[in-house]
């Protein structure tokens, strides 16, 4: 588990393209002072496995499917890519809680300077939509934002200097995919609403229905 702040930058050092899936070598420092092998590493908001390490550089295992859902498949060697390592128990929680598991690509559609920060806005699927709430947190490329801003099928966050100097996001621009992970607490509140009144206490698919005054009455939340 991870909070969504960034650590460090590495460097795509070389990529072993497989039959299925990839072997990714990344150069870093600072965040492998304590690693090991087998330990897990944020690579643009991806858990990763760390299979083989130096002191300055580790390599990571990504399966195909990875590979088809997550930013890493377009990754070139001399990419700079975000990294965190893993949250511990007695840290203090800067971002919001990030598993590491992207649920979709999504892509930057707009950009606005203001002044040293900068608005960017991102076009989502609407499978996620009702995920992204405003003021809400998302993880973008493994970095934890707020919403301030949402649409119908975009949603915008505000870019504070020290985020643009310290993660990737300063260097992207409108048209660029990225890897976004919805709060998973989210996903819980939608699950257990869902869940609720089922027959048999579980449901294969979860609806979209609207959470509102009448789905609260409905499901005895309220009178």
């Amino acid at each position: 588990m991870f909070t969504g702040i960034v650590e460090a930058l590495g460097t795509i050092r070389n990529i072993r393209h497989l039959s299925e899936g990839a072997t990714l070598e990344i150069q870093a420092r600072d965040v492998l002072t304590d690693a090991g092998i087998g330990d897990s590493i944020a690579v643009d908001g991806v858990c990763l496995t760390i299979r083989t390490l130096t002191p300055e550089t580790f390599a990571a295992d990504i399966s195909a499917e990875t590979l088809r859902r997550t930013t890493l498949g377009e990754r070139k060697v001399g990419d700079q890519v975000n990294l965190e390592r893993p949250l511990r128990l007695n840290d203090r929680l800067g971002g919001h809680l990030v598993l590491g598991h992207v649920d979709e690509v999504a892509t930057i559609s707009g950009w606005k300077d203001e002044g040293d920060a900068s608005l960017m806005r991102v076009t989502m699927h609407s499978n996620i939509r009702r995920y992204i709430a405003y003021k809400g947190s998302v993880t973008v490329d493994g970095i934890s934002l707020t919403v301030s801003n949402v649409h119908a099928d975009t949603f915008e966050v505000a870019l504070i200097p020290h985020t643009k100097q310290v993660t990737t996001l300063g260097k992207k621009r409108v048209g660029a995919n990225v890897n976004l992970e919805v709060d998973i607490v989210a996903r819980y509140i939608e699950t257990l609403l869902n869940n609720r009144n089922s027959e048999e206490g579980w449901t294969e698919h979860p609806t979209s229905e609207t959470l509102n005054l009448s789905f609260l009455a409905k499901h005895g939340y309220i009178e």
